[in-house]
């Protein structure tokens, strides 16, 4: 499985672009929307206008490093949204190379003529030849041909993949190469609209879109502002009934440490790291509401093939019947095999020679193939006047009719019905019209899964299998696998009828898929996987696009999901209780004058007021560029219940959001002193 390599937070290539955006993003149309960093521009600007023409009393190099540590702050705020956006614009940077010059293949009238043409010429509609060893000019869909296609310039796996007409996997990308044979693709967008398009603009953060939550915590911080400007607006009022003043540098001082700039200042940096650590793990986020939704999620639907189990079935027993031998059933198996080059076939011949002493490896000379056809549902060979298949019960009873209303072929139902209710499939052999058995296939679960599927329960998701298998079938798996429900048979009605009645229930739904039968459900689900290799309606319906296709992949989603959520609960406690500490050293500092006994809420010692002020208008500025790693990095996640999370959020982040204001503003205050700095 391939990933975006990671970028380190602090290298030159990251740090002088994101110095520079930083100050673009000091643009008020820019800044003022993130209210509370823009409350401090303002209070910033209007402090150094009254710089040298206030006469407060106040030393004009105190009031000048308070202007100075203002614009920091402001600073260090776009610097974070900077650097955040910074790494996606790095992996931008190869995606538009990617994109640069394509040309195209356009067929015209009849479609025999070719005329070459700029990729960006080509409207939805358009039909593009594409060769061994050209690029793919467009999005779109395979009209024609079969074909193997490099997508590592958007995958970043080497393998390549096949691309054919019809079914599932006829969906194609921009910039990815034909390595093999020629397809036909209908072109599916029109110019600065594809896929890469919109994957360049999303990993670059500009279309990057609030989230419900972020705008409700957004709201508060914002409420918290007004709050506490008409807080500080009345306190001259008090001051003067007290008889005294406070100048205006410290009643600035004071908003910008009442206000939750730490949290502010980080929030857009929480949202934009979310989505790039999806890009990192090739999955590609909508919106980041698709990505906060993941984090919710209350029901996991997940395909059993591929994602519960291997995805090739693989033969594990053989069981005669009637007069016939195990050793004569391996045979007449693996003659109906030798073959066939499907994986459940070669797993047949495997077990054959491997389990039973059978040598034979190749057919006989004269030796004639039956091929499998959707009609017949049978494969195997005629060797001389003799015919040996295998089949699907129903098949092989009506390829031998003669055979259907005997007592063997009671037998046979019996045999296949415990394969069945053992989890397997049953595939039965017959010999020149005699019922020799039947071979039992097994979906393989995959290893760990069932632990996953724990994790997955103490995190409070119910996962739900869906299958198309008989019900016995899909219990037996699901009982192996350790999911909490399954639903058998499923058609995508079905699908979107059980996604619909767990969101009546109140509940949020993930689900993957690949087909344009997956696309309503896909579009339906609250987090819609689509896996990149699927069709272009269930890339389109879904809001995450797997760039590996691997469905497994969406239980990490998930994970990163709750790890969005979990950076910004924890940051956001960080910052209530890092406030809340720096109430004590600035509000006794302030105050002390007019009312002496508040000097015992000087719980830090703090030597003067004016190095109380200046010292948490400092460690306001400077924990903000000190949380930018962890912010961007994210907290670690561990899948445990609502409970304990909030206790160690509390104990680790509350109770450290306490504890580091009192440290570190007791150390910049003799840091201050020490150099005679207030």
């Amino acid at each position: 499985m391939a990933r975006t390599a990671s970028k380190s937070l602090f290298t030159a290539d990251l740090i002088l672009p994101a110095i520079s955006d930083a100050f673009r993003k000091l643009d008020p149309r820019q800044l003022i929307r993130n209210p509370v960093m823009f409350t401090t521009a303002v209070v910033a600007l209007l402090l150094t206008v009254l710089l040298g023409v206030s006469h407060d009393g106040l030393a004009t190099g105190f009031k000048l490093q308070l202007v100075v540590w203002l614009w920091l702050t402001v600073l260090f705020g776009t610097i974070a949204e900077a650097l955040a956006e910074g790494r996606g614009k790095a992996q931008a940077a190869s995606l538009r190379a990617t994109k640069a010059e394509l040309t195209a293949k356009r067929l015209k009238g009849d479609g025999r003529d070719v005329e070459q043409v700029p990729a960006s010429a080509l409207r939805m509609g358009d039909v593009v030849l594409v060769e061994t060893g050209d690029l793919i000019p467009a999005d779109g869909e395979v009209v024609s041909g079969v074909a193997s296609v490099n997508e590592a310039a958007i995958t970043g796996e080497s393998a390549p993949v096949i691309r054919e007409a019809g079914g599932d996997r006829s969906a194609v990308t921009a910039g990815t190469r034909v390595i093999s044979d020629e397809i036909r693709v209908r072109v599916t967008v029109n110019p600065g609209q594809g896929f890469l398009d919109r994957m360049i603009a999303l990993v670059e953060g500009a279309e990057r879109q609030k989230t419900p939550n972020e705008i409700a915590l957004t709201l508060l911080l914002v409420g918290l502002t007004i709050i506490f400007l008409i807080a500080v607006g009345t306190i001259p009022a008090f001051a003067s009934y007290a008889g005294g003043a406070i100048p205006v540098a410290i009643l600035a001082a004071l908003l910008i440490t009442l206000i939750p700039t730490t949290i502010a200042a980080l929030l857009s940096a929480i949202g934009i790291a979310g989505m790039d650590r999806l890009v990192r793990f090739n999955v590609l986020a909508k919106s980041g509401r698709a990505v906060e939704a993941a984090g919710d999620i209350d029901v996991l639907l997940l395909d059993k093939t591929g994602t519960i189990t291997v995805g090739d079935r693989q033969a594990t027993e053989f069981r005669p019947m009637g007069g016939a031998s195990v050793a004569q059933l391996a045979e007449a198996a693996l003659l109906a095999s030798l073959a066939d080059e499907t994986p459940e076939g070669r797993s047949i011949v495997v077990l054959a020679r491997d389990s039973f002493g059978q040598t034979l490896t190749a057919l006989p000379d004269g030796a004639e193939v039956v091929p499998f056809t959707a009609q017949t549902r049978v494969s195997g060979v005629k060797i001389g006047g003799s015919t040996v298949r295998k089949g699907a019960v129903d098949s092989i009873l009506k390829a031998v009719p003669e055979a259907a209303a005997t007592p063997t072929a009671t037998e046979l139902r019996r045999i296949t019905d415990e394969i069945a209710r053992a989890g397997g499939t049953p595939l039965a052999v017959e010999w020149d019209g005699v019922l020799m058995g039947a071979i039992f296939l097994k979906d393989i679960v995959k290893a760990g899964i069932r632990e996953r599927f724990g994790e997955l329960r103490a995190m409070g998701i119910r996962t739900v299998m869906i299958t198309g298998d008989n019900p016995l079938t899909a219990a037996s798996i699901a009982a192996e696998a350790g999911v909490d429900d399954f639903l058998a048979q499923a058609t995508p009605e079905d699908k979107l009828a059980l996604i619909r009645k767990e969101q009546e229930g109140g509940r949020l739904v993930a689900m993957c898929g690949d087909g344009t039968n997956d696309a309503p459900a896909l579009a339906q689900a609250d987090v819609g996987v689509a896996m990149n290799t699927g069709t272009q309606a269930a890339r389109e319906a879904g809001n995450m696009v797997d760039l590996d296709s691997d469905p497994t992949k969406l239980i990490e989603v998930v994970g990163l999901g709750k790890q969005l959520l979990m950076t910004r609960g924890a940051l956001t406690t960080f910052s209530v209780a890092n406030d809340v500490a720096k109430y004590f050293a600035i509000i006794p500092a302030m105050f002390v004058a007019l009312y002496p006994g508040l000097g015992v809420l000087n719980l830090m010692g703090l030597a003067t007021p004016q190095s109380a002020i200046l010292s948490a208008i400092i460690f306001n500025a400077i924990i903000i560029p000190l949380l930018v790693p962890l912010a961007l990095k994210g907290v670690t996640y561990r899948p445990i219940g609502a409970g304990p999370l909030l206790a160690r959020n509390l104990a680790i982040y509350g109770l450290g959001g306490l504890i580091a204001p009192f440290v570190g503003i007791k150390l910049i205050d003799l840091a201050v002193n020490g150099l005679g700095l207030a």
